[in-house]
């Protein structure tokens, strides 16, 4: 599809055949914040042919797609794509097209079978994976952050010897042969995974913890947030100060601000836990009529996003558990539709993959999922516009204390 051609060529991420799943959660939230429609990374999936789906598209996703790419919408999309006249040679070879493809594709079966057989007799023994080293170091506690890469890569004398320092595939660092150290930027919290690549194969991977010292809060400028440190956001509560509500209230652009807690928090299973929590929002005019927030929590391996909107916005949030998306386009998210204009308690409950909702001892959703989370690395508020948290309270599934901040007291 030319479309997806051109929103390739507008990310300039690489080619789609090596996204993976990280990739489409970025691309479903880049896509939301430019169209203010949400569509769900599985969605997504199915449209670049990741997924095997057998329905068409619908005209929503087809035109916000459109509209991501840069169009009005779908049919202004079509009209604006030249046409393609059919050619004689096409003419003839389409009504065979399918006997000719199932030939093509037999024949490159055999030849990658016996290419791989070749490559994997060329190449074993060619590089001792366990003799090549690669680790990490943080050289600051905070954010923004650079990140030293330790290195002993033997014998590789490749011209193609990369870092891939997270999930997008174009942030990467180009090494020379015999190198031995190198650096990278880092300008969000979270936990990474950075890997080494060479002519393009994973050679070595590790996990990468970029901490946060107490609470950070970010207005979530691109490429590079604005921070405020925790002892201008810490008031009694979570909340920016006058000056940067008055930079969110003149914003002509949708703007996100996040306030970020990333820490070891005692090796609590993400699978296994309970959150008490209290939020508002401060700040619902323009763009940010909806009240749109989100609640989550991160784990060494996904996360899991509660988001809340006024009952009217429904239609535009989606929750992600671990490996299941679930887009309130497709599925009933009403429960979660709710008023922020006042402080509102909430109660997030995880058990053996199973999440349930409270607002106040009601329950607004439940849901569940196959892939582990892991331990708990972290927790995250997001809110379209601005908003403040003032009570929050962490355990594992027994009861225990993990982390409580009634004060949101400085570290």
């Amino acid at each position: 599809m030319q479309c997806l051609q051109h929103i390739e060529e507008k990310l300039g991420w690489g080619p789609s055949n090596t996204w993976h799943n990280d990739v489409f959660i970025e691309l479903s939230e880049r896509i939301q914040r430019t169209t203010h429609v949400l569509l769900s990374p599985t969605t997504l999936k199915r449209v670049w042919g990741k997924v095997s789906y057998q329905s068409a598209p619908s005209i929503t996703t087809l035109n916000t797609l459109a509209q991501f790419a840069g169009f009005v919408n779908w049919r202004d999309f079509k009209n604006r794509s030249p046409a393609k006249k059919t050619s004689w040679l096409a003419r003839k070879v389409n009504p065979n097209l399918g006997t000719i493809m199932l030939a093509a594709s037999l024949m490159t079966v055999v030849f990658i079978s016996l290419y791989s057989l070749k490559g994997s007799k060329d190449r074993a023994g060619a590089v001792d994976v366990s003799k090549i080293g690669f680790t990490s170091r943080p050289i600051a506690q905070g954010l923004p952050n650079s990140v030293v890469f330790d290195l002993d890569l033997g014998q590789i004398s490749s011209d193609s010897i990369h870092i891939q320092q997270y999930w997008d595939p174009t942030k990467t660092i180009k090494l020379k042969a015999g190198q031995e150290q190198a650096t990278g930027q880092y300008y969000f919290p979270g936990y990474f995974r950075a890997k080494l690549l060479v002519d393009g194969t994973i050679l070595k991977e590790h996990d990468l913890f970029i901490k946060t010292k107490g609470w950070l809060g970010t207005l979530d400028y691109g490429p590079i947030p604005k921070y405020v440190q925790a002892e201008d956001l810490v008031q009694g509560k979570l909340s920016f100060p006058p000056s940067i509500l008055e930079e969110i209230v003149s914003s002509d652009q949708p703007l996100n601000t996040t306030f970020h807690r990333v820490s070891d928090f005692s090796k609590v299973s993400g699978d296994n836990f309970v959150l008490y929590t209290s939020i508002k929002n401060v700040y619902r005019d323009k763009w940010a009529v909806c009240q749109k927030a989100a609640i989550v929590v991160l784990g060494t391996e996904s996360a899991i996003i509660v988001p809340l909107s006024i009952p009217g916005c429904v239609s535009e949030i989606g929750v992600m558990l671990s490996d299941v998306y679930l887009s309130g386009k497709e599925h009933d998210l009403s429960g979660l539709g709710v008023d922020l204009s006042v402080t509102r308690d909430f109660r997030i409950e995880v058990a053996h993959k199973r999440l349930r909702v409270f607002l106040e001892d009601e329950q607004l959703f439940e849901g569940t999922y196959s892939a582990s989370m892991g331990t708990i690395t972290g927790l995250r508020y997001r809110f379209l516009g601005a908003g403040e948290v003032s009570h929050i309270k962490l355990t594992d599934r027994t009861g225990k204390i993990v982390l409580i901040d009634d004060g949101l007291t400085p570290p």
